[in-house]
């Protein structure tokens, strides 16, 4: 089996950390070989705050995929999220020296780097910068410039900004634990991409990701991403509430959430009581599960609130904006009871828990298809494309070459250039992934 057709996605999270590997199958979908999972015990709302813990967690799970695959892993594809994940809107313009030549890759390359220039606070830096729509000589609303004439080039841009310090962290990490960083994505984008479907992108749609340390949303409209947000809560304090109110142990309070736990108070009878055993020689505890979920009830419904603001703040309730396809739940916070019925309740959108299972072959296991790995599939689909592209680049490359070979000989200028095939620019997140290797590199 070739190596170079095989991603592996590093998904560190505040509660777990996952190593899920995978490849293309013949129809196109990924089909995942191993996975490994351990317990994530260096890193705090996203951002790691012990490296060597966060190493020997990553390495955990990454033996683990391995020995389920069979494989030697060296390259992955890293998520990365946390509370320092800021995004902004900006507009930016070019005038082009020659409005007779029609609008290249070249110009929008020099867009995109001026929105690099903008001053960002201290110790941030720009993780993507992604193009929303177009403006030429003033024609708005246009998708692709490319091969259209014009003098001013205008875009909207949607920013991400995070700590450089959390990435090249992040970083350091991955190169300890003997692994390659192939490329860096942003959290809610690879879990976007795992269980959304593109008629929702289009229609409107805000994926909301809970997950242990915090709950990550990213809205699309018109298949374009409008707005991420990372809000610095998750699944973690809805456990230290139970602990705090009912006065138990951490490991107690994660278990009566997963097994009792709902989100929606009028569910349980005022009789029905659990009981926990006390700690060493002490007496049991009994709570009734009427209180349990007003406990976790009070905290999802800040969480929810909290989201709903970030989703007004795009703007979803002018009618041009309006996601119509509604609300995506997915991560392992989606998985509490009753959780999408009270998200509709407060937010009034229709609401569905997304799975990963639809870019994922058939035979998969029902236990990779739970949204607790939406991030993990969404990295290594990520990867896949990542190889496709530089595949494709390679190839354009080795074509440049045979065609300049052969213009020596035979083709005038002119020719030449019409037939050079269209390369594909590089992201962002290439360049970023690049100038941390670079950085990790000349620290060492």
């Amino acid at each position: 089996m070739e190596n170079n057709k095989i991603s592996v996605g590093l998904d560190i999270g505040t509660t777990k950390i996952v190593a899920m590997i995978g490849r293309k199958n013949e129809y196109g979908k990924a089909e995942i070989l191993g996975i490994g999972k351990s317990k994530s015990l260096g890193v705090h709302r996203g951002v790691v705050n012990n490296i060597t813990q966060t190493i020997q967690s990553i390495q955990q799970a990454v033996q683990e995929a391995e020995a389920e695959a069979g494989l030697k892993i060296e390259d992955v594809t890293v998520g990365i999220a946390g509370q320092h994940i800021r995004s902004l809107q900006h507009s930016d313009y070019i005038t082009r020296a020659n409005s007779e030549v029609v609008i290249d890759e070249e110009d929008i390359d020099r867009l995109i780097n001026q929105v690099h220039k903008l001053v960002m606070l201290p110790g941030e830096e720009i993780i993507h910068v992604l193009p929303q729509e177009y403006k030429i000589d003033g024609q708005a609303e246009i998708k692709e410039p490319i091969g259209m004439y014009g003098g001013r080039l205008e875009a909207n841009f949607h920013v991400v900004v995070g700590q450089v310090s959390s990435i090249r962290n992040i970083g350091r990490c991955v190169k300890s634990s003997g692994l390659e960083l192939e490329g860096i994505t942003l959290e809610p984008l690879a879990s976007a991409n795992a269980v959304l479907s593109q008629e929702e992108k289009e229609a409107g749609v805000a994926l909301i990701d809970i997950g242990g340390g915090t709950t990550d949303l990213a809205v699309f409209k018109d298949g374009i991403i409008r707005h991420t947000a990372v809000i610095p809560f998750g699944g973690n304090v809805v456990t230290e509430d139970i602990k705090e109110g009912c006065s138990i142990i951490e490991k107690q309070a994660e278990l009566l959430k997963i097994k009792f736990g709902s989100a929606w108070p009028g569910e349980n009878k005022d009789n029905e009581i659990v009981s926990i055993p006390g700690l060493r020689g002490r007496e049991p505890k009994e709570i009734t599960l009427k209180n349990l979920s007003k406990i976790i009830h009070a905290r999802v419904v800040e969480i929810v609130e909290q989201v709903y603001v970030e989703i007004k703040n795009y703007g979803h309730e002018e009618q041009k904006k309006k996601l119509i396809a509604g609300i995506v739940l997915t991560g392992g916070g989606s998985q509490l009871k009753h959780l999408k019925q009270l998200v509709e309740y407060i937010t009034g959108m229709d609401t569905r828990i997304g799975y990963p299972n639809e870019h994922l072959a058939g035979d998969s296991d029902d236990d990779i298809a739970s949204p607790l790995f939406a991030t993990a599939v969404g990295l290594v689909m990520d990867g896949l494309k990542r190889q496709e592209r530089k595949r494709v680049e390679k190839e354009v490359e080795e074509m440049e070459l045979a065609l300049e070979e052969h213009s020596e000989e035979h083709v005038p200028q002119d020719e030449e250039r019409i037939q050079q095939p269209k390369k594909e620019r590089k992201s962002f997140l290439d360049k970023l992934t690049e100038r941390v290797k670079d950085f990790l590199d000349n620290a060492e």
